[in-house]
């Protein structure tokens, strides 16, 4: 069966109708003209706003997505709950608003000319926002509850360059026989299996900042929960109402906290999209965490200054469960379904946004990282579709037989529109009947990771740091979050070989290869790489776009409206 021009115009418009993509009829927003205008920003000589040009309220309230499982740092998982935790928290090292790596709670650090030791140096001032004082023993402590088998999530894999930290994590040797040392109150030192380029920048991530230990023996595991929670970053935790908000307070104790301009934050849970956008619209918003692909063309006519389209350093896909049927040991089947997707219209017609169609895992665009790139990325749709339906057969299905599957999504309007037109593709090429399943968050992560009732789920890596071992290493046997059952020891290998190549170019070679055998072994339906996508208020000020999409609340600031009156006419 082949698809003829006219089947696969009718695809595209059946795909357009199912998706509602274009433009919607109808009055969405306030008039331009009636909208308030930030006054111009004045900077002075040291780079900060001119306090003339600041509002008088210093309140910033960003959609976030999802509702956090946890603020517990070591606990955490998603994007949602690391927004939050890194306006609460500071680790040895932090970002700046470009998203480069900065000195944190460590003022300064010395790497060992073999790269394996670091030792970091703390601030002599630092104290949690209880007034505690904040050592280098706090980080030690951290760290190695981090990797205690009894409380480390999968989150804590990501430490596995630590020297001991895969036998701690299993359970093999003590959390004392981490390669972590306190050398004095306000010194540690970390010792690597091998060279890491990027750990400065994982010590950025939530899984590494520090917990009070005392917060922790007290609450136990509420110790996250209220305002009971103790920092050590610009904010701490105010108030936190379920599904409706989580609001946080400057932290006068931060050690830069007359840096901080902004007073209050309240990141507010939204998985419905359309309903972020009308907030924004209604001013109960600054910041969305993202926009319906729907209204893209009606936002970019009428929302011009407000829409910030961005890259981002992830990938969406899809994944297979290689541990049950129809996919385990059916390699035929898993690549006919990854042929047989347009990703040109998902991209074009559905997402909207300036997503590339992507046919491997890395995201182009890590310091000079190529990804590996399958032959059949050089195919017009039709050979792919062509080859899919041969493959599909050989795999033992056909239009009397067709494969029956479920495809499992996390609730939100912009996946469900996605899993529909692909479930619309797999049916129109190959015959495949998908059913969806729409899954509140928390169920679906514990779904894929029982690995029972999945067949086909989505999903995706947004990079936790700036390189391309953050998306391969959770593909490795027997990582946390290797929810696909995949498991090679060829690919584990050449993961091992990255942990201690000091060499760039080889360890970029050995990387290239192991994406190499991920992709070959077709363990994913590539989908396309991330932008960022979003409605910001124009008087919200000093963040910048940045492809690891990492905005602390602490860079910014909120300027004065143009109809504010000035100090004369408020008398």
């Amino acid at each position: 069966m082949t698809l003829s021009i006219q089947t696969k115009l009718l695809l595209a418009c059946s795909l357009l109708t199912l998706v509602s993509c274009g433009d919607q009829g109808g009055d969405f927003g306030r008039p331009l003209e009636q909208r308030t205008e930030a006054v111009e920003l004045v900077l002075l000589e040291d780079g900060r706003p001119d306090p003339a040009v600041l509002a008088e309220e210093q309140t910033v309230r960003r959609g976030n997505g999802e509702e956090p499982e946890t603020l517990d740092p070591q606990q955490a998982l998603g994007v949602p709950a690391s927004h939050i935790l890194r306006d609460l928290f500071e680790g040895l090292t932090a970002e700046s608003a470009d998203g480069d790596v900065i000195p944190g709670a460590a003022l300064r650090w010395n790497i060992s000319r073999d790269a394996r030791t670091y030792t970091f140096y703390l601030h002599r001032d630092l104290v949690w926002s209880n007034g505690d004082p904040l050592t280098a023993e706090d980080f030690v402590y951290s760290l190695r509850r981090a990797l205690n088998m009894e409380t480390a999530s999968s989150a804590a894999r990501m430490l596995l360059p630590i020297q001991n930290a895969r036998e701690v994590l299993a359970g093999e040797l003590p959390v004392e026989e981490l390669g972590i040392s306190l050398l004095d109150e306000f010194t540690m030192q970390i010792v690597l299996t091998g060279p890491t380029p990027y750990f400065l920048g994982l010590l950025a991530s939530p899984v590494a900042f520090p917990v009070n230990r005392k917060n922790i023996e007290q609450f136990g595991d509420r110790f996250s929960k209220g305002d009971q929670l103790v920092s050590n970053g610009p904010y701490v935790l105010k108030e936190w109402k379920p599904r409706v908000s989580i609001e946080l307070r400057k932290n006068l104790n931060y050690r830069e906290a007359d840096q901080v301009i902004v007073n209050k934050v309240v990141y507010i849970p939204t998985e419905d999209r359309s309903t972020e956008v009308k907030q924004f619209r209604a001013n109960e918003l600054d910041w969305t965490n993202e926009v319906p692909n729907n209204q893209f063309k009606w936002l970019q006519k009428h929302y011009p200054n407000e829409l910030v389209v961005s890259p981002w350093m992830g990938s969406y896909f899809l994944g297979f469960n290689l541990t049950q049927e129809p996919f385990i040991d059916n390699p035929s089947l898993r690549m006919a379904l990854i042929l047989s997707i347009d990703r040109e219209i998902i991209t074009e017609k559905v997402t909207q946004f300036g997503e590339m169609p992507s046919f491997a895992l890395v995201p182009p665009g890590i310091d000079g990282y190529v990804p590996f790139s399958p032959e059949y990325a050089d195919w017009s749709q039709e050979e792919r579709d062509h080859e899919a339906r041969k493959l599909y057969e050989q795999a033992g299905y056909s239009e009397e037989n067709p494969l029956r599957i479920e495809i499992r999504y996390n609730t939100s309007d912009n996946n469900k529109k996605i899993v529909l037109a692909i479930a619309s593709m797999w049916k129109q090429v190959l015959g495949v009947n998908a059913t969806l399943v729409n899954e509140e968050f928390r169920v679906f992560l514990q779904n894929r990771e029982q690995k029972v009732i999945t067949q086909v789920f989505r999903a995706g890596w947004i990079s936790d740091y700036n390189d391309p071992y953050s998306f391969l290493e959770m593909f490795r046997s027997e990582h946390g979050r290797n929810d696909y059952g995949y498991s090679n020891s060829t690919f584990d290998a050449l993961l091992d070989e990255v942990g201690t190549e000091r060499v760039r170019a080889r360890r970029e070679r050995l990387m290239f290869e192991a994406e190499r055998v991920l992709m070959t072994d077709h363990v994913i339906v590539p989908v396309f790489t991330y932008v960022t996508k979003r409605l910001v208020n124009p008087r919200l000020k000093g963040w910048q776009n940045n492809v690891m999409d990492h905005h602390p609340t602490r860079y910014m600031f909120m300027l004065k409206s143009r109809t504010d009156p000035s100090p004369d006419e408020a008398k």
